[in-house]
């Protein structure tokens, strides 16, 4: 199967950032897509409105990166999301502190994030990422 998905691009002072809709437990959810994240990540803050804060695990691994040296982590298995067409079934993820992120875009009037797409999926899915067309191919 293919899924072709549009893609946003948001123009920055020193860059371009990609969005995309997805599907989280049927609910639409927005993420960045970042080729650098090695893992697929959601907001802690967000991610209650796709499901309960009891599904939440305390992950002892402190996750790097998005601006940050280390950030409390938390486990957590979401049941489906969508990309495009392409569904994606018990689906591991991490569960981190994205408001650094979200409050940056509010700064520049940009819409908050519910995750990041990682290269555990884009790899997974094998992603082609058209700038021109503003499209997202993933192949399952």
């Amino acid at each position: 199967m293919k899924a072709i998905i549009p893609i946003k691009i948001v123009k920055l002072e020193d860059g371009l950032h990609l969005l995309i809709s997805i599907r989280i437990n049927g609910k639409k959810g927005r993420v960045l897509i970042d080729t650098g994240a090695s893992h697929t990540v959601f907001d802690k803050s967000k991610i209650s409105r796709f499901l309960k804060l009891e599904k939440l695990e305390s992950h002892e691994k402190l996750s790097t990166g998005l601006g940050t040296n280390a950030m409390k982590s938390h486990l957590v298995v979401i049941e489906k999301i969508e990309i495009g067409r392409l569904p994606i079934s018990k689906y591991k993820s991490v569960v981190i502190d994205l408001s650094h992120v979200n409050t940056a875009y509010a700064q520049l009037k940009i819409k908050p994030i519910d995750g990041v797409l990682g290269s555990d999926l884009l790899r997974k899915y094998q992603a082609v990422i058209d700038y021109g067309k503003r499209k997202l191919t993933l192949v399952s």
